[in-house]
């Protein structure tokens, strides 16, 4: 491709380049830090899976701990694009919000090494304000809240504040995920998720002693 004179294909090149490289470095530390740890992974490690010298591994991410928490941070970016792919399209919220859920349960049972990233990450960097999962929680969220925002309006759930609702349904999938990593089980992630969508969106009261709280409430204000 020929270089204009402000370069602009030239560096769209470099660019897409340097965006591949960097995807194929991060994809192979992430597996050598799940399988090795924090500590016990050197660079060189990487360098020579890689068949590069530890010098290019430099040029993109200045430290080991760059590097690894930028692989933290690609393993939320995947959810997040896992996630999107399965709900697209999808109009009717509960539908999509069920979709969801299996998508975050799926997307971590398959992938067992990312929970350990995760982990590591709360282990090893106690320094950061908020960890790589919750920034990307926090940062995401929004939809999620606009879709329950939604329901509240046409009378679908109860008027309560969304940020409610995210914070429990949000920390009931954080802590699945790692019981299911810690217990080191292979979950049933559509007999989860279904579970899930049961008790939350159901509850676990019957009609009849949900009419008699209803009742007693009213009674005592």
């Amino acid at each position: 491709m020929a270089q204009t004179a402000n370069g602009g294909p030239q560096r769209a090149v470099d660019s897409g380049h340097r965006a591949r490289r960097e995807e194929q470095i991060l994809e192979a530390a992430m597996q050598l830090f799940a399988e090795h740890g924090y500590s016990d992974t050197d660079t060189q490690l990487l360098a020579d899976k890689l068949q590069v010298g530890k010098g290019t591994l430099y040029r993109y991410f200045r430290s080991k701990r760059e590097l690894f928490l930028a692989a933290a941070d690609r393993v939320m970016r995947l959810m997040r694009q896992s996630i999107e792919e399965r709900i697209k399209g999808i109009d009717e919220p509960f539908e999509r919000l069920g979709v969801g859920i299996r998508a975050y349960l799926g997307f971590f049972a398959e992938h067992p090494e990312y929970v350990e990233l995760l982990i590591q990450e709360r282990a090893q960097f106690k320094d950061r304000k908020k960890p790589t999962y919750f920034a990307h929680r926090d940062t995401n969220i929004k939809p999620w809240q606009a879709l329950y925002r939604s329901l509240i309006e046409i009378g679908r759930i109860r008027n309560i504040p969304v940020e409610r609702i995210t914070d429990v349904v949000g920390n009931l999938l954080y802590g699945t995920m790692c019981t299911n990593y810690f217990t080191h089980q292979r979950p049933a992630v559509e007999a989860q998720a279904r579970d899930i969508l049961d008790i939350v969106f159901h509850g676990i009261l019957s009609d009849s002693e949900r009419r008699g709280l209803d009742s007693k409430t009213r009674s005592d204000t």
